[in-house]
């Protein structure tokens, strides 16, 4: 796990490249706190900011081939290099590192860009090949790790993260307004959209082939599911996923320095905790979050889970108060605005990780969207089947069996959890039917626009640009698959796997690793009927069933309570941060232009004074307060009113 940086191009001064190499690489220090390397040729640079884990001694990068002819800056782990190296060596390749980075070297002369295909990992590299002139970047399938570009004139930039970007020449730190509003909406920027105007993220499962001033991105995998009715069931569905997800974390184990395990106290993070317990009895150590606030704590299942597994067990308590303190520091490391503050606590939790002399941690990211775990599964489910007899009284209540942990909604008449769950307002056709409702809910908050942002965005339409990007053969996929497919494809890479996932952890120097996001795991789940995950309204059936024997029967059948933080309750202790008032001034909403200064006033008033929040009103304040630290965090991104006008085009 690292950070990269470099370029490509005639538009770097050799006798600045090296100065430009180590400030863009400098902007990443928690990335790489151990080692730091460069590389350059004519018109070409690599940088290296190194988080040593496997191979400590001769793992150095970047790393060169066949006397230069190949030259690498990779980030994250390829998970079955042992066995890759094995068979290289049986073909006569000799290994000078006992590295996985040299192993890609290797695959690459060997096969070419087609090596991406044996790899099981997490990864994010640049990769020079000097013979044909050609640059290859690539990312893994899922997006577990970050990779970046922009293009200045005739020179290609790329980085780990935007800040090292943000070190090139010509390159401006300025706001995309068509992806803000795609965050107001779908929770993040749809790719290759970034935050910033003009700087691109590779999308997950894609490489980008550059030759001369030749620039080719394409899929090199996809998240694929059977057309509705070919499912097809293995004759033990339990016990094969369980042999996938016992084989996934054994490679995840594979380390040379210490391996832990997140334990949030639901199946997820316990089923992967007992797994890795096996494989290292004695030697596991799990870390947990505890909140002040009752319906976001779990520490009893996490006690629980704990005691029952027989491991070291650490675990940090957050308050209000800190996530309030400590978010713009979160809002830097995301570089994005946000529409929740749970990526503050998880940040925290890596910190005792890393202050625990734990580099690694495993966590049980991906369950919920491989085997339907997720409330809004249920959600489109009950919603199809309140639909059929719109004038049911009775059919609504089961909504009401969905959010348990939801107080508000116990006590409210069937027509209001009809109204309010939209029932009827969406035709079952509409290929994201399954995620109306959370977007017509998060994009009411745009009332908070400014005129002038309103004015430019036009008839936008986050969600229309969102469906039509879906795959061509997706409306002949089941509901449930395609609710999957639209969670696994965008939000989890967007959000979970970026603002909760690889951000927050490596502020810390702690690499995450996702058992359950193996392509194998992830293949599996794809290609089973999908009563095997939602059978009825019991969400993720088959990993129940795999999880018998590992984990304890109570955490087993426990209610789902997913994973949530306070958000802008949050911001109501006292006393007030300095920066909340600083960012939400009429005067700071003026000069960035996004959002009309009265009614953020008003709405920071209810927030301050304590009044609960709506799911509009919640999402509207930590969206607005992180765009304005955002924008403060960034100052050159800071542009008044006309800059905006004159710079954006649609």
């Amino acid at each position: 796990m690292c950070g990269i940086a470099g370029y490509l191009g005639t538009g770097v001064h050799p006798d600045e490249a090296t100065a430009l190499l180590r400030r863009m690489a400098g902007e990443m220090p928690y990335r790489g706190p151990d080692e730091q390397g460069i590389s350059r040729a004519d018109g070409v640079g690599l940088a290296h900011k190194r988080l040593s884990i496997v191979g400590l001694a001769d793992g150095q990068q970047p790393m060169s081939h066949d006397n230069g002819a190949l030259v690498i800056s990779y980030n994250g782990e390829i998970f079955n290099y042992v066995e890759l190296r094995e068979a290289l060596i049986a073909q006569g390749r000799r290994f000078r590192t006992d590295s996985d980075t040299e192993v890609i070297l290797h695959l690459y002369e060997e096969l070419g860009p087609d090596c991406l295909n044996e790899l099981n990992g997490d990864f994010a590299f640049a990769l020079w090949d000097s013979r044909r002139k050609r640059l290859m970047l690539a990312r893994d399938r899922m997006g577990v790790r970050p990779l970046f570009y922009t293009e200045q004139d005739t020179t290609l930039f790329f980085a780990s993260e935007i800040k090292a970007l943000l070190q090139a020449p010509g390159v401006r730190a300025d706001i995309d307004p068509i992806a803000l509003d795609q965050i107001f909406t779908l929770w993040t920027p749809i790719p290759p959209r970034t935050a910033f105007r003009n700087i691109l993220e590779l999308p997950p499962g894609h490489m980008m082939l550059c030759e001369g001033r030749q620039r080719t991105i394409r899929p090199w995998w996809k998240l694929q599911f059977a057309d509705r009715g070919t499912e097809e069931a293995p004759a033990d569905p339990a016990g094969e996923l369980r042999s996938l997800l016992d084989d996934a974390t054994r490679l995840r184990l594979r380390a040379d320095v210490p391996v832990g395990s997140y334990l949030s106290g639901g199946l997820d993070s316990s089923l992967i905790s007992a797994l890795a317990a096996r494989a290292v009895p004695d030697r596991l150590q799990t870390f947990s979050v505890a909140f002040e606030t009752h319906e976001h704590d779990e520490s009893h299942w996490q006690a629980l889970m704990a005691k029952a597994l027989g491991v070291t067990h650490s675990s940090i308590r957050c308050s209000q108060g800190d996530i309030a303190s400590l978010f713009p520091d979160v809002v830097r490391h995301i570089e994005q605005p946000v529409l929740r503050a749970a990526p503050v606590p998880l940040q925290i939790l890596s910190k005792l990780v890393g202050e625990s002399g734990v580099k690694v941690v495993l966590t049980g990211e991906g369950a919920d969207e491989l085997f339907a775990g997720y409330d809004i599964f249920r959600e489109a489910k009950v919603r199809r089947f309140c639909g059929r007899q719109p004038q049911s009284l009775r059919r609504p209540k089961l909504f009401q069996r969905l959010y348990p942990y939801l107080p508000g909604l116990q006590q409210q008449t069937p027509d209001y959890l009809a109204r309010f769950f939209g029932t009827g307002a969406d035709a079952v056709d509409d290929p994201l039917f399954s995620h109306r409702p959370r977007f017509r809910s998060t994009a009411a908050a745009k009332i908070f626009y400014s005129a002038d942002l309103k004015a430019m965005l036009g008839d936008y339409d986050a969600a229309a640009d969102l469906a039509a990007q879906l795959p061509a053969d997706f409306q002949r996929w089941h509901p449930l698959h395609q609710a999957q497919y639209l969670e696994t494809t965008f939000l989890l890479p967007g959000y979970i796997l970026s603002s909760q996932g690889d951000r927050v952890m490596m502020a810390n120097s702690v690499e995450g690793r996702f058992p359950f996001l193996d392509h194998r795991v992830v293949g599996f789940a794809s290609r089973l009927p999908p009563d095997l995950k939602l059978r009825g309204l019991r969400e993720k059936q088959i990993l129940k069933e795999a999880a018998r024997g590992l984990v304890p029967e109570a955490v087993i059948d426990r209610a789902k309570q997913p994973y949530r933080a306070p958000d802008a309750q949050s911001f109501a202790t006292r006393p007030v941060p300095a920066y909340l008032d600083n960012a939400l001034a009429p005067h700071a909403l003026s000069q960035g232009g996004l959002f009309n200064p009265a009614t953020v006033g008003k709405l920071k008033d209810k927030v301050l004074g304590g009044q609960a929040a709506s799911f509009r009103d919640n999402s509207a304040f930590m969206g607005i307060l992180s765009t304005q630290v955002w924008l403060a965090e960034f100052p050159a991104t800071a542009q008044t009113k006309q800059h905006i006008q004159e710079d954006f085009c649609l």
